[in-house]
């Protein structure tokens, strides 16, 4: 017990939260009379909220180096209008217009991050005239009109799953399957990574405890999986998350240069006096956001089926709560992929839950503010218990 209360202290914040997100779903699932966690509402809030926690995972990044992107919904509404210009006006293959809209992500992140890592311009400042740049061109693009609809085949992305090979019926057994596979390769990670810590003398959990982690973790893997086959099996948008999540997360954990984001966020001046080229990895952390920011753009005119010039409004305030509330500290050096997710969950399940209860938009933002405020000071208290 005296260890279970141990690691709790030494991860309050990750434990926080995500007690929080299960408190908030079980306060939900009452109020709204089982309506939250049935498995159509289940698959709407996934879908509902994809393009935010892709915005959360880049905005992670950025927070970790200890800057701040204020453009991403902006550009996320730009590309979505653009991917509309090329495949509804120029007639452009989707593959083709998809590629080339992720490419101007990636160079409007090598824009950003050109004045912050190598002219110095705050990224506040850099993020904030490109928020107007972007709202702007996106107006400019459209006309001011919504663009529509996308070619068949697009908007399969956000609305459509993954055919059931199998056959199952009322039970989608691809699904159930995948989730089998995502528990081994959790299984897997999990028992290789106590090895490496136990073969360099890290400090580790008993293994009880360590057990009870991975068959809880499983659990709720395959209760999902059961879940979501329920209904209509795994949506694409979701495939498209997991490979993320799980791509970002082995890249900040298990890679030198995912290493030495956290290092320039927590100590510029002792990154560069140990060899790190900061300003390299500054810049590579804004086109990468670029790029997220594009995908996200796609996912949400996809969902939509159209480009809108109201696209995008507010996403960067949704993701930076995500990631803030997901445990990134705006100091820099703190973060992590998997709490930027339960972030975004969190400020998903809120909405939904509230949007479902009948709550007005205005009550909306001002409890979402709340909880913001709340993570943060969260933070502050645990920092300053810990000093």
């Amino acid at each position: 017990m005296g260890e279970v209360k141990e690691v709790f202290s030494q991860n309050i914040r990750r434990f926080g939260m995500v007690i929080a997100l299960i408190g908030i779903a079980i306060l939900f699932q009452i109020l709204t009379d089982g309506i939250l966690l049935t498995p159509l509402n289940i698959t709407n809030i996934v879908m509902q909220n994809s393009y935010i926690i892709v915005l959360a995972i880049g905005m992670t990044l950025i927070i970790i180096t200890g800057e701040i992107d204020l453009s991403v919904g902006s550009v996320a509404a730009f590309i979505g209008a653009i991917s509309a210009y090329f495949m509804i006006n120029l007639d452009m293959s989707v593959a083709v217009a998809v590629i080339l809209s992720l490419l101007v992500g990636a160079l409007i992140g090598a824009w950003q991050g050109f004045w912050v890592a190598f002219v110095n311009v705050p990224a506040f400042i850099v993020t904030l005239a490109g928020m107007l740049i972007f709202r702007g061109l996106t107006l400019i693009v459209l006309g001011g009109r919504t663009l529509s609809p996308f070619p068949e085949g697009f908007s399969t992305i956000s609305s459509d799953f993954l055919p059931d090979l199998f056959g199952g019926g009322n039970l989608h057994i691809l699904t159930l399957l995948l989730g089998g596979l995502a528990v081994v390769v959790y299984l897997f990670n999990e028992v290789k990574l106590r090895r490496d810590y136990i073969k360099y003398n890290y400090n580790i959990i008993s293994f009880p405890l360590f057990l009870g982690k991975l068959i809880a973790i499983s659990i709720i893997i395959l209760i999902f999986s059961y879940v979501l086959a329920l209904y209509a099996g795994m949506p694409n948008v979701l495939l498209i998350l997991l490979l993320l999540i799980i791509g970002y997360s082995y890249y900040m954990n298990n890679t030198t240069t995912g290493r030495h984001i956290y290092a320039v966020g927590g100590n510029t001046h002792a990154a560069q006096l140990s060899g790190i080229k900061t300003k390299k990895v500054t810049f590579w952390v804004f086109v990468n956001m670029g790029v997220l920011s594009a995908l996200a753009g796609l996912i949400f005119a996809g969902r939509l089926n159209a480009a809108t010039p109201q696209a995008g409004n507010l996403f960067e305030l949704d993701a930076i709560a995500a990631a803030v509330i997901g445990g990134a500290s705006l100091a820099g050096g703190v973060g992590t992929v998997i709490g930027a997710v339960i972030g975004a969950l969190i400020m998903g399940v809120l909405n939904n839950g509230m949007s479902i209860l009948g709550i007005g938009i205005d009550w909306q933002q001002a409890i979402k503010g709340l909880v913001l405020l709340a993570a943060v000071a969260l933070d502050m208290i645990s920092k300053n218990k810990s000093k």
